[in-house]
């Protein structure tokens, strides 16, 4: 089972959390999430938000970003993301407080790696040479195993096709095993391609802060950096 669903989904509550907090009104709440979501990737740089997470209250909405980018996020003096609070305001007609969190290792976290092959893609760089250098990346900094699968018309050819590269070892049957993963297209010349990575980073055992709002225990684990910004 664990190779045919989404290895984040299947290891919910029991080793990840998730990456909004809110409850009732769903269907409202759902689709102002992506909302959320759209607006600030397409305002970002590409290829350096990790991911957005969205706690929700009565009327106050906390957003955390993770980054590998902190500082084009922030802008000069905070600026930009002063920015990007007051159109979120605007957006959801409710206070808002942006948090950034930083990835200390790019090359370990799924969306990241991802984003980083559609770009190179997208520049017509050889698909080859970029999926080899990731998993030179992701196996320097220690990962456990990196599995990369790219489907479509490779090098422009005649037929579409799937690759798979793989390093080391995933355990996508085992929950406690720490896998990242990430599902991404690049829009080519050729036509679309689709890139999927699953990192294994460890086992984790013992119990774990659920939580994604920055819990002290994940933190410590992936030893990430937090900025805080609040409204004026």
């Amino acid at each position: 089972m664990g190779q045919k669903t989404n290895p984040i989904v299947n290891r919910l509550g029991i080793i990840m959390g998730w990456q909004s907090s809110w409850c009732n009104n769903y269907k409202d709440r759902i689709k102002e999430d992506f909302k959320v979501r759209r607006y600030i990737e397409a305002r970002l740089p590409k290829g350096i938000v990790s991911r957005i997470f969205i706690e929700r209250t009565l009327k106050f909405i906390t957003i955390t970003i993770r980054t590998s980018r902190p500082a084009l996020v922030i802008g000069k003096r905070g600026d930009e993301v002063d920015t990007i609070r007051k159109e979120l305001k605007k957006l959801t007609k409710k206070e808002v407080q942006i948090n950034i969190s930083e990835v200390k290792r790019p090359e370990l976290d799924a969306p990241l790696v991802a984003k980083g092959l559609v770009r190179q893609l997208e520049n017509r760089i050889s698909y080859k040479k970029a999926i080899k250098l990731s998993i030179f990346s992701a196996m320097r900094m220690n990962a456990q195993g990196i599995r990369i699968q790219i489907s479509g018309r490779l090098n422009g050819s005649e037929m579409a096709r799937c690759e798979i590269y793989k390093e080391g070892r995933i355990s996508l049957g085992t929950f406690r095993a720490d896998v990242d993963y990430h599902m991404a297209v690049a829009h080519t010349v050729y036509g679309s391609i689709g890139i999927k990575v699953w990192i294994m980073k460890g086992e984790v055992y013992g119990k774990r802060e659920l939580s994604p709002f920055l819990g002290g225990m994940q933190k410590k684990q992936r030893g990430n950096k937090t900025y805080h910004r609040k409204k004026k």
